[in-house]
């Protein structure tokens, strides 16, 4: 198990909660191995767009387990040399036009995955094990691309083989979450990967909503949905911080923008012209979040 100790003082604890979308976003240099979840577990926009201005490059991304729209714009904007997912998709808007051109032309290293898959590889990170074994990829296309993954025998079966799926270890993960309380504690309600993420990767940074002044772990009722403060490294308040996605129950997604992207961003320059508008603006913070 990977296990993560601070030793800070009261001044520190409270720098630790407090940094801004800039600050967090200068944590994640060119190159970073960048665990992002599926945008329904909280997406990080508002801290994408800090990393999309910063002018952030060569990143290695590990969707847990697929990307969306934060992928797509990360992948347009010239930030991602390498991607490793199941899939990319805007889902209802359609195909990830930026995503789509880019495996065309060879600009950016796939790395084809599974769902199960890059769970596996991330738990094995967790576990301090240097693989996880799964079946149900033998007798695919996968593995044929798949090199670093291994057909191995079953120790406790003859005639039986499984594959071992390599450990996943990110250099940062990076999320949305709901609530955050002063000493670095984390609620992310029933985003039960989020906690995997965090586990596996080296630094956890993250975006709230709002901050609680009463300590999370000793709420009994919220305690079990609380990623402890030894996993997280740096914490910003950023209400509305997955808009224009929807955030679970505190509001919903901006259809017409997401429209907008999609229909923008099958070119280049459409897409060049989308993303000044977006990174020019800000977040509206029109409707009040509820934890």
């Amino acid at each position: 198990m990977i296990l993560k100790v601070y030793v800070i003082g009261t001044s520190q604890l409270m720098q630790f909660v407090h940094d801004t979308l800039e600050q967090l976003a200068a944590r994640i240099g060119n190159g970073c191995k960048l665990a992002l979840p599926k945008e329904t577990s909280g997406a990080a926009m508002s801290l994408t767009r800090a990393l999309i201005k910063r002018g952030v490059r060569d990143l290695h991304l590990i969707c847990v387990p697929i990307g969306g729209l934060q992928t797509d714009m990360l992948i347009g904007s010239d930030c991602v040399q390498c991607i490793e997912t199941s899939a990319v998709s805007l889902g209802e808007y359609g195909a990830a036009p930026r995503f789509v051109a880019a495996v065309r032309s060879g600009k950016v290293r796939i790395l084809d995955a599974t769902c199960p898959a890059i769970y596996a590889g991330l738990q094995a990170t967790e576990k301090g094990i240097p693989f996880m074994p799964l079946r149900g990829l033998i007798g695919s296309d996968i593995l044929r691309h798949r090199t670093d993954w291994k057909r191995i025998a079953n120790p406790y079966q003859a005639d039986d083989e499984i594959v071992a799926i390599a450990a996943i270890q990110p250099d940062i993960a990076l999320f949305h979450a709901p609530l955050a309380d002063r000493e670095g504690n984390v609620f992310i309600g029933t985003q039960r990967e989020l906690m995997i993420m965090a586990h596996a990767a080296k630094q956890t940074l993250v975006t709230v909503e709002r901050m609680s002044e009463d300590n999370l772990l000793a709420n009994e009722a919220m305690a079990g949905a609380v990623i402890p403060s030894t996993y997280i490294n740096s914490v910003a308040l950023a209400p509305r911080g997955a808009a224009p996605l929807g955030f679970t129950s505190h509001y919903g997604e901006d259809a017409a923008l997401l429209l907008e992207y999609a229909r923008a961003a099958q070119d280049a320059d459409g897409f060049a012209a989308f993303m000044r508008s977006w990174l020019s603006s800000e977040l509206a913070d029109t409707i009040p979040a509820r934890v």
